[in-house]
């Protein structure tokens, strides 16, 4: 399993939020590159990145600062948060994003969907981000129609083979990932499936990797010191 530690940009700055409410973004960290930087150091071959403006309201607004991480970092980064057109999925591969998250335009247009996976394949993943089983979009604001297991299995049968599962109720909590809807989600679909959302420690690592997830994205608990990126890391390359 792969550790991918997070940053989430919100007006050029390193935040995060607490269970998807934008009134709780509080700084994290005074610099995102130098943060990219230690994440590096601590053994991270993948970084998460989420433009919690683009989220929102659809204008990639941290792009800058996404190129100056991207220039500054060997790690493998990964994308989310206002991609919904095809000039901004070129526009990030091309500034050497391995992989676009597309998250409300796979609900909203799936019309761009088709297109990006027609033209970038592999690169693309699927964000479902989820709040009491229903699929939720533009930054976590508006909730949708789809049971969470329905539409991974839509996005499935679309060719996407990359799904970012977060359950919003547990992210920034440190209470624990929701490893009953990730077990279920897992059995339900064959893509690669990363957890999002609620790791706090090591113990929540050892689950997540028991349960033959593809990867772990941990934000709050490394900024809070509840989990180490190195001991995490070393873990899951030991097996």
């Amino acid at each position: 399993m792969i550790i991918i530690p997070a940053i989430d940009l919100l007006g050029g700055g390193c935040v995060r939020l607490y269970k998807g409410d934008y009134g709780t973004a509080h700084g994290v960290a005074d610099d995102p590159v130098e943060q990219a930087k230690a994440f590096e150091a601590d053994g991270a071959k993948w970084l998460h990145i989420v433009d919690l403006d683009g989220a929102k309201n659809g204008e990639t607004v941290n792009r800058e600062v996404i190129g100056r991480i991207a220039g500054s970092v060997e790690m493998k980064l990964e994308v989310g948060g206002g991609i919904r057109d095809m000039k901004t999925a070129y526009g990030y591969l091309e500034m050497g994003v391995e992989r676009l998250i597309i998250g409300s335009a796979a609900v909203k247009n799936p019309d761009f969907l088709k297109e990006a996976l027609k033209e970038f394949g592999g690169a693309v993943a699927v964000g479902i981000d989820c709040r009491d089983g229903k699929v939720s979009v533009s930054g976590w604001t508006e909730s949708s129609d789809f049971d969470y297991i329905d539409f991974a299995r839509k996005m499935e049968s679309e060719g996407v083979k990359n799904l970012i599962f977060t359950d919003i109720s547990r992210d920034g909590t440190l209470t624990g990932p929701n490893l009953d809807m990730l077990k279920k989600l897992s059995v339900s679909v064959d893509c690669d499936i990363t957890a999002s959302g609620g790791i706090r420690d090591i113990n929540d690592i050892f689950a997540l990797s028991e349960a033959g997830l593809y990867a772990a994205i941990a934000g709050m608990s490394l900024y809070s010191g509840t989990l180490s990126l190195k001991a995490a890391v070393g873990l899951t390359e030991k097996g």
